[in-house]
């Protein structure tokens, strides 16, 4: 399937803002321009708001990045990413067609194969996110989760 596409005009309500608490210093935030595709690292301090770090995303990567951020602290499902992936944006509907996609793939032995184009998108959102010191984390059967980058992992990156 074909992820969706990003919209072509900008609303102010294209701008996602993320705190993520444990993962990003005090007076940092993570600002997702859903038109541009762009994530942006932004601290803020008394002399005022200073760009630290930005990376362009696909839409098919903003497609799992969104859901993957929305769900902070949390683990994000397989279902949601999915849903996600194929629409572009989750309503319960696509996530219950989603849940019963992945159960009946999973009888049949061809879970590897429907989640696939998700993990390959992953992959590539992954390296991008190192940029920001977040690493996307699998959870075995579960989905995944944004975590802290290792600093092993960090100097390995410098």
């Amino acid at each position: 399937m074909k992820p969706a596409t990003r919209p072509l005009k900008q609303s102010p309500d294209d701008i996602v803002h993320y705190s993520l608490k444990g993962l990003l210093p005090a007076g940092h935030m993570l600002a997702l321009n859903m038109a541009l595709g762009t994530l942006s690292l932004i601290s803020h301090s008394i002399e005022g708001a200073k760009l630290l770090a930005e990376q362009q995303f696909t839409n098919s990567e903003i497609c799992v990045l969104k859901p993957l951020l929305d769900s902070y602290p949390h683990f994000c499902p397989y279902e949601v990413l999915l849903a996600s992936f194929n629409s572009g944006h989750v309503t319960e509907q696509a996530i219950d067609r989603c849940r019963q996609r992945l159960q009946e793939a999973q009888e049949a032995g061809d879970w590897d194969q429907e989640m696939r184009p998700v993990r390959n998108v992953l992959s590539r959102t992954r390296l991008k996110m190192q940029n920001f010191g977040i690493d996307i984390f699998s959870i075995l059967e579960t989905g995944y989760v944004l975590m802290l980058q290792s600093r092993r992992r960090q100097q390995r990156e410098a």
